[in-house]
């Protein structure tokens, strides 16, 4: 261990010099503050003896200097004083100073100084390693993480698209890397379009597992195999039913909400299941808004839980907006939350514009609302419309 001795004293160096040296450590030897500073930026030394009184800056000075300087390591400061200097040693304090001596020196309470200031800076070292393993943990794991959040948001619909005659737009921010949100929209048949929106209970990566695992299953062949009966009757809840059997557990405690629903471009009907997911907005064309659903139990929780299907007119031209309850709970910093009516009140000013300008006028808002604060929540809106009769 190297050992920078500031002295303008020669005695009292070739002193301190030789019981460091006895101890196995490595003396580094300066008659000046200035030349001490430069030894600690040049070296690799850790303890500093440093006497107060010194030509050109004294001890408080070169204390201060080392404090002030980002040397990517902790040096530990032992000022050596004379008798009588109480005020002295609180200035010292103040700079930084770490430890005291008074002089002249004494073989063996210097030895004892030295050998209690080398295990501090030892437990330093180690605490600074195991601080860079944990740093190198955490960039790999932010890394993972990112692949993680890309492979989610590869199993997301395009954010602008059109499937049979109906188009989509979509917004999804995650709160973190990864998210516990999902949604899709499928074609099932010719005049048949499928959609689907989940917000799973909790954040994190339990959470993204779960909406990834949901995202995975629900194909398009899944979805028409659930919510399609013999006769054609669409039966969104069916799709929540089985959900449902696939993920409640007696022991367990993942659940996640969601509303699922089937346009019937021939007929011009929407069927839809609210399964505690936020009540969606559908507009019309003419400006007025109305919402869905009335609620609903969420999927997991209940292997006994009932669906039910519901159905409404759904216009060419009219769009449904769904917005996951990061939304409607996100929070200004009153503490007040976004609310319903605010977002009903969005999707109203932006009827009869293009169906992309319902997420980025959601996204836009909060942004203005959080004042620019990071979400709590993830985000997610989704607008359909139907844009096309066949």
């Amino acid at each position: 261990m190297q050992v920078v001795i500031a002295d303008d004293d020669a005695t009292q160096r070739i002193f301190a010099s030789s019981v460091i040296s006895r101890m196995g450590s490595q003396p580094l030897l300066a008659e000046d503050g200035l030349s001490a500073l430069r030894l600690i930026e040049e070296s690799g030394a850790s303890i500093l003896l440093c006497d107060l009184d010194m030509p050109g800056i004294d001890g408080h000075e070169v204390t201060r200097r080392i404090r002030q300087t980002n040397l990517g390591r902790y040096i530990h400061i032992v000022m050596l004083t004379a008798a009588g200097q109480a005020e002295e040693r609180r200035r010292a304090l103040e700079a930084g100073v770490d430890d005291f001596m008074t002089k002249p020196l004494d073989a063996a309470v210097l030895t004892v100084r030295m050998r209690a200031a080398a295990r501090l800076i030892e437990h330093e070292e180690a605490l600074s390693d195991r601080n860079r393993a944990l740093e190198l943990a955490k960039s790999r794991i932010e890394h993972d993480l990112g692949i993680a959040a890309e492979a989610q948001r590869r199993l997301l619909p395009d954010l602008e698209g059109q499937i049979r005659g109906c188009r989509f737009a979509s917004a999804f921010v995650p709160s973190a890397y990864v998210s516990g949100d999902m949604f899709g929209c499928l074609s099932l048949a010719p005049d048949l379009v499928g959609f689907y929106a989940v917000d799973v209970a909790g954040h994190g990566i339990h959470a993204a597992l779960l909406s990834v695992a949901v995202g995975h299953l629900v194909t398009a062949e899944y979805f028409a195999s659930h919510t399609l009966s013999d006769g054609g009757k669409p039966d969104p809840a069916g799709l929540a039913r089985d959900l449902n059997r696939r993920f409640c557990r007696e022991d367990g405690t993942d659940y996640f909400t969601m509303f699922c629903g089937i346009i019937d471009q021939r007929a011009g009907r929407l069927h839809f299941c609210q399964a505690g997911y936020p009540t969606p907005v559908l507009t019309a064309p003419c400006g007025r808004t109305e919402i869905l659903g009335d609620g609903g139990f969420p999927v997991g929780l209940l292997p006994t839980a009932e669906y039910e299907n519901h159905e409404v007119a759904m216009e060419v031209g009219q769009t449904l907006v769904l917005c996951s309850d990061g939304v409607t709970e996100a929070e200004d910093a009153a503490g007040e939350a976004f609310g319903d009516n605010r977002v009903r009140g969005l999707v109203s000013r932006n009827v009869g514009k293009d169906v992309a300008a319902f997420p980025r006028a959601v996204v836009s808002a909060l942004a203005e609302w959080r004042a620019g604060a990071p979400l709590d929540d993830d985000l997610t809106v989704f607008a359909l419309e139907r844009s096309l009769s066949e």
